[in-house]
């Protein structure tokens, strides 16, 4: 008996056919809607072989998972909005909360305007970047901006709102690798020389002696230094503080952070989130000594304070015991290094001296990942990156080749 002929197809199966209109029509099940029916997408073109081949297509991206979802359809504006307020914001830090949230509302929003977010393309974000430095914009600022919209479509396309990450594809700005010299041993001493006439003038001598972060050093507690063992813990970092108006009816016209009335928002400090990070360095026996003297002096700054002292274990301490701004910090970092006549230089430069330093004294790779506070797996890199061949290093070398191409062998 013949088989009987089908006619319709199977379900979850695509169908053409050709519709009263006059026009060829494809529905491709793609999946299940929310409500649990079958989400069928609909294609409509003028011969049946155009129909057909679109079919194909979102069939193969249907099997290849980067077919976008129904529902809301987002815009730009929309999506990257939601996405730093309610899927970053709850997961991340907030200093780098405060780094996607400026790249989003000045600069991604106004540049790429209220388009279909699935409608962005590689070029569209190229030269965006493009009018970003044509702007005025550093090459470095439109390179944080690509790297904000990477982590904000890769969510948006892993949660199939758009089918592919196009940032993943565009090209982002080129940074140039800044040409770093790390100070040497005589301008370290010229600092440290100007730095003793300063108050928290150990704040100088752990940031090129340790090499810690500004956040590692501002955030350090007494609690997590033991001067008789002769070690330190990293366990917290400061964060850079963040105010909002106390004025209340009466506005004082400021911004927030001069207001007389002005209200903390952030959080002091915050524990160091990677395991590398939470590390113990030993301290140089000089180290020890001058961190005593420190905590005499501190002593003195509270019996002065008498209740106004705050009390809160800061190594590094305002002059009632509350913590250092970084801000000010960093300007004081730039007048010690004109004080002592030593060349301008980052405030991260200390850290990159104290790792050639390290080098320069032969010390393991592993221990000097683990004062420098680098996780493992991007050890080699950090190594690279912080740890200069300085002049003294290439002539000991130098005399290393010398000694074994030219000492002439004994004879008999």
């Amino acid at each position: 008996m013949a088989e009987k002929k089908r006619t319709r197809q199977p379900n979850g199966a695509s169908s053409i056919y050709f519709g009263k209109d006059g026009k060829w029509h494809g529905r491709v099940t793609v999946g299940l809607r929310d409500d649990g029916k079958p989400d069928r997408r609909h294609i409509e073109r003028k011969t049946k072989a155009a129909v057909t081949k679109a079919v194909r297509e979102m069939e193969r991206a249907r099997d290849e998972k980067k077919l976008r979802k129904p529902g809301q359809s987002w815009t730009r504006q929309a999506w990257l909005e939601h996405w730093v307020e309610n899927i970053a914001k709850p997961d991340i830090s907030e200093n780098t909360y405060d780094g996607y949230e400026v790249d989003v509302r000045v600069h991604l929003v106004p540049g790429l305007g209220a388009h279909k977010l699935d409608r962005l393309e590689p070029g569209h974000l190229e030269r965006f970047y493009q009018r970003m430095q044509e702007a005025g914009s550093s090459v470095g600022t439109a390179h944080h901006a690509h790297r904000t919209i990477r982590v904000a479509l890769g969510e948006a396309n892993r949660r199939g709102h758009v089918a592919t990450n196009a940032a993943e594809i565009a090209r982002a700005p080129r940074l140039e690798e800044e040409d770093i010299e790390p100070f040497t041993i005589e301008e370290v001493q010229s600092v440290l020389v100007e730095a003793a006439k300063l108050r928290n003038s150990a704040r100088w001598v752990v940031a090129l002696a340790l090499g810690l972060r500004q956040g590692e050093a501002l955030g350090l507690h007494w609690e997590d230094v033991d001067l008789d063992a002769g070690y330190v813990r990293i366990r917290k970092n400061r964060l850079r503080p963040k105010y909002a108006h106390g004025c209340g009816d009466d506005p004082c016209g400021r911004k927030a952070g001069y207001c007389p009335q002005k209200q903390q928002t952030r959080r002091e400090h915050k524990s160091t989130k990677s395991r590398a990070g939470r590390r113990t360095i030993g301290l140089p026996d000089p180290l020890i000594k001058i961190l005593r003297q420190h905590q005499e002096a501190q002593e003195c700054e509270r019996i002065a304070a008498g209740a106004d002292w705050e009390g809160k274990g800061y190594v590094f301490a305002s002059l009632t015991g509350g913590p250092l701004s970084p801000n000010t910090d960093f300007h004081i970092w730039k007048r010690l290094l004109r004080d002592a006549g030593v060349r301008d230089g980052r405030l991260h430069d200390a850290r990159h001296t104290a790792a050639t330093v390290l080098l320069i004294l032969g010390v393991p790779d592993v221990v000097i990942d683990s004062i420098m506070g680098w996780e493992p797996g991007g050890a080699a890199r950090m190594r690279a990156r912080y740890m200069h061949v300085t002049g003294t290093i290439l002539r000991k070398v130098a005399q290393q080749v010398g000694d074994a191409l030219w000492e002439l062998p004994e004879t008999n």
